[in-house]
């Protein structure tokens, strides 16, 4: 796998969107050649740029659209549908900025005809790689060391996930006096001896081997284990894997001395300031930008319910110091004053009308480019919490404190890939990704985010 933005991607996937990115630049050269004299055509690089123009654009519109999450369009039906959706966004995105700059515009008959390739190119390339992803082609095989829940979720997470780049080859349980059973291991040879194991995994072709013991103590294999390091086969810990491989960690399966030793939680007063910097030109950015939208928002609340515009609240920050964030008010009037503090629920009767839409569209949450400015707060980040509620889980949830070693934010690597939450199992799942944010924290890491957050609000995912 190769890592990028701090994140891990199999070699085919990053291939794949380079292949694609060819298909649709060539599909508008390829109507450009034929459209336009050759002896012209050879020495017009603003042509050559237009179409860069229109490849980026459209690669964009087909990530927004989900065309590159395999769990998402998978059938042929399903990329069809899509594809012709984020086409017609992209042709909207680039009339926009052919108003905008009319240097920038192509010959009318050259987009059409490229878009005409385009379909064909890109539906037929899809085909073939759906096709690939089906049949395990180019997957890497592993073998996994050990039967223990984490090793039982990182097979889930293999299996499920057909786009991972992984096949188990091989699964060797902690005793050869446990039996394995569950469904998904029918497919997965199982070898319950840890003798001489080493060179089964070269039989199986694997470059890894994930441990992922019950205990190591006693029962961990350390002549077998130096043979596949000697044999050039990569030996990771479970935790380790689990986290490439997902993007998150498992705060109830870690233990500290995994934490201790594993790479990460570096900083830098250089990182620092740059991120200042960062929440500074963003959050001043997006307040001017944004001020007609929240001058008409501040007009509807106040025309829609009785009370203040603004909503104000404490949060539990940096270092678990306390400061009042703010949003602007979704809910009716002292909406926790007979209920106490609790969590917004689904179709949560408190929410006012216009409520429902600002929270839909994450209107709700732009008070806090304020708090941004400040220094409160920052762009990204794990989400701020009441103390009410960070009381209970720090009593309830292993390494919660640690959230608190960075500013809370107005989005974060949770909120782009976890819905709303509003249990103490959301808080875990919300927290293994916070961790793996704060573990690889990098401003490259804060982009990918800021990009994912636009995905998010557009479609309105995760908001109550």
């Amino acid at each position: 796998m190769l890592r990028l933005f701090k994140q891990y991607f199999p070699i085919r996937n990053i291939f794949f969107f380079i292949v694609e990115g060819i298909f649709i630049f060539g599909s508008v050269f390829l109507s450009a050649l034929l459209l336009i004299k050759a002896d012209f055509f050879l020495f017009d690089l603003i042509l050559f740029f237009k179409i860069i123009l229109i490849t980026v654009i459209v690669q964009a519109c087909l990530y927004y659209n989900d065309l590159y999450d395999f769990e998402i369009a998978i059938s042929i039906k399903e990329v069809i549908i899509r594809l012709i959706q984020a086409l017609g966004v992209a042709s909207i995105a680039l009339a926009f900025i052919y108003f905008l700059f009319p240097v920038t515009i192509i010959d009318q008959k050259i987009f059409i005809l490229g878009i005409l390739f385009l379909l064909v190119f890109v539906i037929g390339w899809r085909i073939f790689y759906i096709w690939i992803l089906n049949n395990g082609i180019l997957n890497e095989n592993i073998v996994i060391l050990g039967s223990s829940s984490l090793a039982f979720d990182i097979v889930s997470q293999v299996h499920k996930n057909i786009d991972c780049g992984y096949e188990i080859a091989l699964l060797i349980p902690d005793s050869d006096k446990e039996t394995v059973e569950n469904t998904i291991y029918d497919k997965i040879a199982v070898d319950y001896t840890k003798e001489n194991f080493c060179r089964n995994v070269i039989e199986t072709g694997a470059r890894k081997v994930i441990v992922a013991l019950k205990e190591k103590r006693g029962s961990f294999p350390i002549k077998e284990l130096l043979n596949c390091r000697t044999e050039g086969i990569d030996v990771l810990e479970g935790s380790t894997f689990y986290e490439m491989l997902t993007g998150k960690l498992l705060v109830t399966k870690i233990n500290p001395s995994w934490l201790i030793f594993s790479e990460g939680f570096k900083k830098s007063k250089i990182r620092t300031i740059i991120k200042r910097l960062e929440d500074i030109i963003i959050s001043t950015t997006m307040l001017i930008l944004l001020s007609p939208l929240l001058f008409i928002t501040t007009i509807l609340i106040k025309l829609d319910s009785k009370g203040p515009v603004l909503f104000s609240q404490d949060r539990v920050g940096q270092n678990q110091k306390e400061y009042m964030v703010h949003k602007f008010r979704s809910m009716v009037e002292d909406a926790e004053k007979e209920t106490g503090p609790v969590w917004a629920q689904t179709d949560d009767d408190r929410i006012t009308k216009v409520g429902k839409v600002i929270r839909k569209c994450r209107i709700d949450e732009l008070p806090q480019l304020w708090d941004v400015f400040t220094g409160k707060m920052s762009m990204v980040g794990p989400r701020p919490e009441r103390k009410y509620f960070t009381d209970v889980l720090e009593t309830k949830i292993p390494y919660y404190a640690e959230r608190f070693k960075v500013k809370p934010g107005v989005t974060g690597w949770a909120q782009v890939s976890y819905d709303y939450g509003s249990t103490v199992e959301d808080a875990i799942e919300k927290l293994n990704y916070d961790l793996f944010y704060i573990k690889n924290l990098s401003i490259t890491l804060d982009i990918v985010i800021i990009i994912r957050t636009v995905k998010t609000v557009l479609f309105g995912r995760g908001a109550r």
